[in-house]
């Protein structure tokens, strides 16, 4: 299937992607995101208190926005408990957020069945083994240059930017662009409501 294109940057964001991701990425109505490593850079801040600090980027935070708007279904899903994730969801206004999900590929597979939706219009972007199942199970699955070389094979797609460095816009961006609605978001006086996030 060929890429509709509403605005010249969709088919410069998808200049350098292989035509069966584009079509994969055309395909996705749910798009599930892990957390360290993906959302952040994967460190990990520890105080006196216990972990106390993650580390999010704007663009990351905007694009879950853009996709939101889209009426694509946006989920968080993490084996790790963090109150900072929860606020940080909430701020994004994302409604599935799942924290200490140890099976992420069950998880994702129940997801998909109570939205009513098949495995190939959900994807699902990870970077390391707990991550591997569920992208086997996704029609698109994504991950970053820092996963190891036997989790990023089960990708069909690696992004060029690394995880809590725009690596969630990115894939965000590709997205949007293969089903033609990055480009409503480049007209003049559009804007997404709340805060640049």
């Amino acid at each position: 299937m060929k890429a509709l294109f509403t605005h010249p940057a969709e088919a410069l964001v998808l200049a350098r992607i292989p035509a069966d991701v584009v079509a994969r990425a055309q395909k996705v109505r749910l798009m599930v995101f892990d957390v360290d490593g993906v959302l952040t850079d994967g460190s990990l801040w520890y105080g006196e208190q216990g972990e106390s600090l993650k580390r999010f980027h704007v663009l990351d935070g905007h694009g879950l926005k853009m996709l939101t708007a889209s009426g694509i279904i946006v989920a968080l899903m993490t084996a790790r408990d963090s109150v900072i994730l929860s606020r940080r969801g909430a701020e994004l206004g994302l409604s599935h957020v799942y924290q200490g999900v140890r099976d992420k590929a069950a998880a994702l597979k129940k997801l998909a069945l109570d939205e009513g939706l098949a495995p190939d219009a959900v994807g699902y972007m990870g970077d390391d083994l707990i991550d591997l199942a569920a992208m086997q199970r996704a029609g698109l699955a994504v991950s970053v240059p820092s996963a190891p070389a036997y989790v990023a094979q089960g990708a069909h797609w690696v992004t060029t930017a690394a995880g809590g460095q725009g690596a969630v816009r990115e894939c965000c961006d590709v997205v949007l662009a293969a089903q033609g609605k990055l480009g409503s978001f480049l007209q003049p006086g559009v804007s997404l409501p709340g805060a640049v996030q």
